[in-house]
């Protein structure tokens, strides 16, 4: 796998990849505009011109974005799902413009109507999203997640059920959270559950349509459906688990992204990605 981490875009877009550069990563995942806010501005062309130099140096090989946590696709009709639809259109014209392969985001959560109305919901949106965007070739990259309150993709079969049905699949991918999907009931610890896990989503999606991981150990035990990262080696996979994923000869040309928990000096970062390289074969 291609390690790297979640990179803040403080002090403009091009500082992530600095930062990037600044904890030996290769890969790096970045926010399009503020995770929190519904909308935001382009980056300004000067900073555009900086990240396009950054970009020429070719050190950082791969860097995708995540889309903000406000986004809900699942939600049924209501002001929120109109500003959802609107964010993600914004954040995938944003992403195209930073030339970024894919953009992750979270397949988002029923409120209380179910799994089946959310993922037609979530079909919908994409496929709205899609078409306000026809000459884009950023694609959606779905997560999995926790299962945490009513978020739908603890289950692969729900992002299969996703993939199935929009009207244009080849937008889509997958990207895979190592702490989501064991805190979803997946025991990843060994290395036949890791294979078991990665076999079905082979049999449900395809392993062509995964583009990238998150690489994170997980606070909470198998099954909690609760979302928490911890550092690796440090919570409930450890580093044996992590060995098995770090390892599998199907992801060596992936790229793998840290969100573990860090400070300003990046510190964490360091000493997650020289625990990560300890571990390869």
């Amino acid at each position: 796998m291609q390690f790297g981490a979640h990179c803040s875009t403080s002090g403009g877009v091009h500082t992530a990849i600095q930062r990037a550069r600044s904890i030996g990563a290769v890969s790096c995942q970045i926010f399009v505009k503020n995770n929190m806010q519904w909308f935001g501005k382009p980056p300004p062309d000067p900073h555009l011109d900086l990240y396009a130099k950054e970009l020429a140096l070719k050190d950082i090989r791969f860097i995708f974005g995540h889309t903000g946590y406000l986004i809900n696709l699942g939600a049924p009709p209501s002001d929120n799902r109109e500003k959802s639809l609107k964010s993600l259109i914004q954040e995938i014209e944003f992403a195209e413009m930073l030339k970024l392969p894919f953009l992750v985001m979270h397949p988002g959560a029923h409120l209380g109507k179910g799994d089946d109305e959310a993922v037609k919901n979530i079909v919908a949106g994409i496929d709205e999203a899609v078409a306000a965007t026809p000459k884009a070739r950023v694609r959606i990259a779905l997560e999995n997640t926790a299962g945490q309150g009513t978020c739908l993709g603890h289950k692969l079969s729900h992002l299969a059920a996703i993939f199935d049905a929009v009207a244009k699949p080849r937008r889509l991918s997958v990207c895979i959270d190592t702490a989501h999907l064991f805190a979803a009931g997946y025991d990843i610890r060994s290395a036949k559950g890791w294979d078991a896990a990665i076999k079905e989503l082979d049999s449900l999606i395809g392993l062509k349509q995964v583009l990238g991981f998150h690489l994170n150990d997980s606070k909470t035990p198998l099954g909690s459906r609760v979302d928490r990262h911890a550092h690796i080696g440090q919570g409930h996979i450890g580093k044996a688990g992590f060995r098995n994923i770090v390892n599998d000869p199907r992801f060596k040309n992936h790229p793998a992204c840290l969100e573990t928990p860090k400070e300003k000096d990046l510190k964490e970062d360091l000493m997650n990605l020289a625990t990560l390289r300890s571990l390869l074969r």
